[in-house]
């Protein structure tokens, strides 16, 4: 498939669109049904972010997406994904002996940003509303690779982490003075070279496959 067109129809359950694909020999192909509340991924999946279902969660939609989305809304020196922000995480706990579970939980903490996109800080402490259905759909991830909900220790660890490498792209993404105490605290230090969205997508399904088993 290489595109399509949308069709919008009316159903007692509320508004439908019909996405008609579009194939590679530009035959148009059977229509799809998608909801007002559903988004269509990557490899297809009709997802509804608001009401998630782990099992409609695929780890190649967050891998592809997260490749394609750049930190800090793009208000950045260079374009550097949030795929990349992830990877560096999960080598951080790697480097750090953390469990599996850490390691994996860092590859996919920022994973709900492939469905909901991200929101800035100071916009996100004001939207309550936000805030749980980003909760909500994180823990469908975690339900979905994890088995379950990290552990407080766990959460604790991937946060520290996380608030590290905020620092460190705050200094070498966008000019921000050096904060030493924060970004001091990384055992490794974090590769801003700009990748190819391909590249950084396959070694994103890497890490997963070698923490997944």
């Amino acid at each position: 498939m290489v595109g399509g067109r949308i069709i919008p129809t009316e159903r007692p359950e509320g508004p439908v669109w019909l996405l008609k694909p579009t194939m590679d020999d530009g035959k148009e192909g059977l229509p799809a049904v998608m909801t007002a509340g559903e988004i269509t991924t990557y490899t297809g999946i009709q997802f509804d972010p608001l009401h998630p279902d782990p099992e409609k969660i695929r780890i190649e939609d967050i891998a592809h997406a997260l490749s394609f989305l750049c930190r800090g809304n793009g208000h950045v020196k260079t374009f550097y994904s949030v795929g990349q922000h992830c990877m560096a995480a999960a080598q951080e706990a790697e480097a750090r002996g953390d469990s599996r579970r850490v390691i994996l939980g860092a590859l996919l903490h920022d994973a709900t940003e492939c469905y909901l996109s991200d929101v800035p800080h100071p916009y996100k402490v004001n939207m309550p509303r936000y805030r749980e259905l980003e909760e909500s759909l994180l823990q469908a991830v975690f339900a979905r690779f994890l088995g379950g909900p990290l552990t407080p220790e766990e959460t604790a660890e991937l946060k520290q982490i996380d608030r590290a490498l905020m620092f460190s792209d705050l200094h070498h993404l966008m000019d921000h003075p050096e904060n030493r105490e924060q970004e001091g605290t990384l055992v490794l230090p974090v590769d801003y070279q700009v990748r190819p969205f391909a590249e950084v997508e396959q070694e994103y399904l890497a890490w997963y496959r070698r923490y997944s088993c």
